[in-house]
């Protein structure tokens, strides 16, 4: 593992992935582009050389190379050669459009395999951390929970999606907020310091009970010591089936060991609010909000339907003027960075985020580029690219793995 990550993301990563096996040989050459494989044996036929890479993505990012590097040092480890691993940027910092994250250095026949591998676990990552690390900034009392893996093309995307967030929340963390509490799935928790994933129940559980009540007494019957967070918006009775929870547990609700999610989708307004009564809401709550210009999204986010600003606000005005003061909500459906700035900007009285929108939304954008920046130590790269020389190790063997 990198000596130049701090300890905090080396032991993330270590809990997360554990002693990763790397891919053979065989499925390397079967999983990079064909020039890269034709290059290997060219350079096998003409003449070993030490190659240096620097790796950088087009558009401003959060550097999270962790899963990059992890993944290298065990190729290099199995295939018995040497690589010099310089970060540039360290994990978790800003770094800007076209500026290299980290140089790279080995032997060309076993590096040239691997650049399409090491591309595809980099671009998404950072630009994913730098989403959650927004995300995180805009609500930085809130908590948030990563629910991306339904949201990925198999194991591989939510293994980095994961871990983009728990790097995108240290980054938020270290200036405030209270970022990225954990993960919906047992297999990234140690991302996040957690040995297993959080969550409580689904909309089908509701369903195979009946009610949300009974959903609910099921739910603390089978786990009587753990939080009940309860799905409100099945019946589409949020507020009366959330009182309805409260009342008949009032000492978990006394001890703010209940939370009610609001998940309604974007079909429909919550019980008991309208166009007009959205707008009276945030009027009472927070007038300033909704008397400025707004565009046509962000009104949809403060009082339109599915989780809205009024939504929030009216949730938490109905369980309080029920003496249900200490009880949490928690919100998803939808909460990427936009409307997390919106839920800040109306003061929405939410306390737990739950959310997979830092997922890029442009696949375009997460696109890293990998270019050779130096031949056994004599600096040389394609026209267009000198930018590259400017930050490149003089002795990148002083960090080989």
């Amino acid at each position: 593992m990198s000596p130049n990550r701090p300890d905090e993301e080396n032991t993330a990563i270590k809990a997360a992935v554990g002693p990763k096996l790397a891919l053979t040989r065989g499925e390397i050459a079967a999983r990079t582009d064909a020039y890269f494989n034709r290059t290997q044996a060219i350079v096998s036929h003409f003449g070993e050389c030490e190659v240096t890479y620097a790796i950088f993505i087009r558009r401003p990012v959060i550097a999270a190379h962790g899963l990059m590097i992890e993944w290298l040092e065990n190729v290099a480890r199995e295939q018995g050669f040497s690589v010099a691993i310089e970060i540039v940027t360290p994990e978790g910092s800003w770094v800007g459009a076209g500026e290299p994250l980290v140089y790279l250095t080995g032997p060309f026949t076993r590096m040239a395999p691997l650049e399409t591998l090491l591309l595809q676990k980099l671009g998404s990552a950072c630009v994913a951390a730098h989403n959650a690390y927004q995300m995180a900034l805009a609500l930085p009392d809130a908590a948030f929970l990563a629910m991306e893996a339904r949201h990925c093309a198999g194991f591989e995307m939510q293994e980095i999606m994961g871990y983009a967030a728990s790097v995108g929340s240290r980054a938020a963390r270290r200036e405030g907020a209270k970022g990225f509490i954990g993960c919906a799935n047992d297999v990234t928790a140690g991302f996040f310091g957690c040995e297993h994933g959080l969550g409580t129940m689904p909309h089908a559980l509701i369903g195979y009970a009946g009610s949300t009540l009974r959903a609910a007494e099921m739910y603390h019957e089978v786990y009587p010591n753990d939080p009940l967070v309860v799905l409100v918006d099945y019946f589409g009775q949020e507020i009366t089936d959330a009182l309805a929870v409260c009342r008949r547990f009032p000492e978990l609700a006394a001890e703010g060991r209940i939370s009610v999610r609001l998940d309604t989708h974007g079909g429909r307004f919550i019980e008991g609010l309208d166009p007009q009564s959205s707008y009276g809401v945030l009027e009472r709550h927070t007038p300033g909000t909704i008397r400025r210009y707004r565009s046509d999204h962000e009104l949809k986010d403060l009082v339109g339907t599915g989780v809205s600003a009024a939504a929030i606000w009216w949730m938490r005005e109905s369980l309080n003027a029920a003496g249900f003061t200490e009880v949490k909500i928690i919100v998803s459906s939808g909460f990427g960075l936009e409307k997390c700035m919106t839920m800040r900007d109306s003061h929405a009285p939410l306390d737990v985020v739950g959310t997979g929108s830092f997922i890029p939304v442009k696949w375009n954008e997460t696109y890293a580029t990998a270019d050779i920046v130096a031949y056994d130590g004599e600096k040389r790269v394609k026209v267009g690219r000198e930018f590259l020389l400017q930050r490149i190790p003089s002795r990148t063997k002083e960090n080989e793995a």
